[in-house]
């Protein structure tokens, strides 16, 4: 309607010959649906409308309007459905998202940044998708060897296809789920077991789309880059349980093949994997040590800080850069402190002690550490712990994780800056729900108009096709990462929101920002910084 309103204004103008109004006592409020009635004075002008001509009058000039903009809207949907449906033409001038861009939810000055921090595993080491296979393999044979699942879930498979990250796991119902920004259930991202849920069925067994308070604590978030195996084998477990027509609990289910996907980590079955065949696993970059030494030279501090075990961190650090490295230099050389098995979130709010790890010998130290020394590796720790022995000040530190929980929830709240490496860093544009806005903004008497009903019609059933295309451009099963398929952005962006400063694909991309610039939040984004507005103005012909 405010649309509406500002087209009339100038007509209305028009219409009343310049004469000007002043209202005295007049109540502006619905009383029988129709507003009080105002007494007019007028200037000059001899001539003046009667307030309920004046109405009529406004009234045929909106339904002119109306069909006028409808027409209009027609004209350019069907300009768009010419180049829209068979996409090539307009992909092509499509503005393209930066794949290496930094995308910024709050502002940053790289030149107030003096310290560095990284986590390891996907943000300075990058896989290649045989990892989540290697994990469902591994954990797999896990449930069925040591918890006793039946043998045929041996025929299981890794399906990349499935899975994508930042899905919800409802561990008293067992569904698998994709939420938006404000924690409704997607209709067309819900899963049981294998088999996607229709509308009335969720709406059966959770009455509304929207997760409740109490719902919410039964749910558990699938979060980081090993979440993918997770909720493949979880979904596929349910799917053979209901298959076979055995009674389960859904509870069980999670809690299995969450300790199943931690004993392979924290045993080092994974880590093992991985070196075994490290070209099958691992993603050699060299811009990495580019980028590394790019800010040592700039004379910045750097740390590493994971969770897993020095030897991992070690022979795939040595792996990914020894095209790159010296004979004679090491990796660590370029780090002011290392620290492995880190314990983390529990490092950011536990009061535990830092020990030295000897490397030649596989022990810890009992010698208290009071100093972060070159050339050593320390385990364990905490943050109070961290801050107290560098003296470094929340605000001139970034850390750069993958885990929105685990790596950064705790430096946010610390104080740190933090960066998200988000690999999933993609974009999408949908045309028919600028049309159908504008559409909806002629709602005056003309909605009965059949016009109006055969457009609002076609354009529902395009913005319908038009998701399902869209979806399948990112993920079959739950579409985008970042959005639901109606647009609306989803909750994991909005956990990328709450705790990323700033977001990139990964950290080597600030090798194309120099390390004075300051990041600003874009001025017109809705939300995500990335996703890109793109007018119907490009499908016209």
């Amino acid at each position: 309607m405010a649309t509406l309103r500002r087209l009339i204004i100038p007509f209305r103008s028009s219409l009343l010959q310049r004469t000007s109004y002043s209202h005295y006592g007049c109540k502006e409020g619905f009383l029988g649906g129709g507003y009080h009635r105002c007494s007019s004075i007028a200037s000059s002008e001899p001539k003046v409308l009667k307030f309920e001509d004046e109405e009529k009058l406004l009234g045929n000039a909106k339904d002119s309007l109306s069909v006028e903009e409808i027409s209009k809207i027609r004209e350019e949907y069907n300009a768009a459905k010419e180049k829209f449906l068979k996409i090539p033409d307009a992909l092509k001038q499509m503005p393209k998202m930066n794949p290496k861009g930094i995308y910024v939810n709050k502002n940053v000055r790289l030149d107030s940044i003096q310290v560095y921090g990284f986590d390891y595993d996907y943000t300075l080491a990058h896989y290649s998708s045989n990892l989540q296979c290697l994990i469902y393999e591994l954990a797999k044979h896990h449930l069925v060897n040591e918890f006793k699942y039946p043998d045929t879930c041996l025929e299981f498979k890794y399906d990349p296809t499935f899975p994508i990250r930042g899905l919800y796991y409802d561990k008293s119902k067992g569904c698998l789920m994709k939420l938006d920004f404000f924690g409704s259930i997607e209709l067309d991202g819900c899963y049981y077991g294998r088999r996607k849920l229709s509308r009335e069925e969720i709406d059966e067994m959770y009455g509304t789309r929207h997760i409740g308070r109490d719902q919410a604590r039964e749910l558990v978030c699938l979060m980081d880059f090993f979440c993918f195996s997770e909720a493949c084998l979880i979904a596929d477990i349910v799917q053979h349980f209901v298959d076979a027509k055995l009674e389960f609990d859904a509870r069980y289910v999670y809690e299995d093949v969450n300790r199943a996907i931690q004993f392979v980590h924290n045993s080092g079955l994974v880590h093992r994997g991985i070196l075994a065949d490290p070209p099958r696993y691992l993603v050699k970059n060299d811009q990495l040590l580019r980028f590394l030494r790019m800010l040592k030279d700039k004379g910045k501090k750097l740390f590493l800080l994971t969770n897993s075990p020095f030897y991992f961190v070690d022979g795939g650090m040595r792996f990914m850069l020894q095209d790159s490295l010296g004979q004679q230099d090491s990796w660590k050389e370029l780090f002011d402190v290392v620290i492995a098995k880190a314990n983390k979130p529990e490092f950011y709010k536990s009061d535990h002690p830092f020990r030295c790890y000897d490397v030649e010998k596989d022990t810890l130290a009992f010698t208290k550490v009071d100093a972060f020394l070159p050339g050593k590796i320390y385990y364990h720790g905490c943050l109070k712990a961290f801050l107290q022995i560098t003296k470094w000040k929340g605000p001139e530190v970034i850390y750069f994780g993958d885990h929105l929980f685990s790596d950064l929830r705790g430096p946010s709240k610390a104080g740190w800056r933090t960066a998200a490496i988000i690999h999933e860093l993609k974009a999408k544009f949908h045309i028919m729900q600028e049309l159908l806005g504008r559409l909806h903004a002629t709602a005056t008497s003309s909605m009965t108009s059949e016009a109006y009903k055969s457009l609002l019609r076609e354009l529902n059933d395009e913005r319908q096709k038009t998701r399902y295309k869209m979806k399948g451009m990112f993920n079959k099963s739950f579409g985008a990462t970042f959005l639901t398929d109606t647009g609306q952005e989803s909750a994991f962006a909005y956990h990328i929101h709450q705790y990323a400063d700033i977001y990139t694909s990964k950290p080597e991309n600030f090798l194309y920002y120099p390390p004075e610039a300051w990041l600003h939040v874009p001025y017109d984004i809705k939300i995500m910084p990335h996703h890109l507005k793109v007018s119907s103005n490009l499908f016209r012909t």
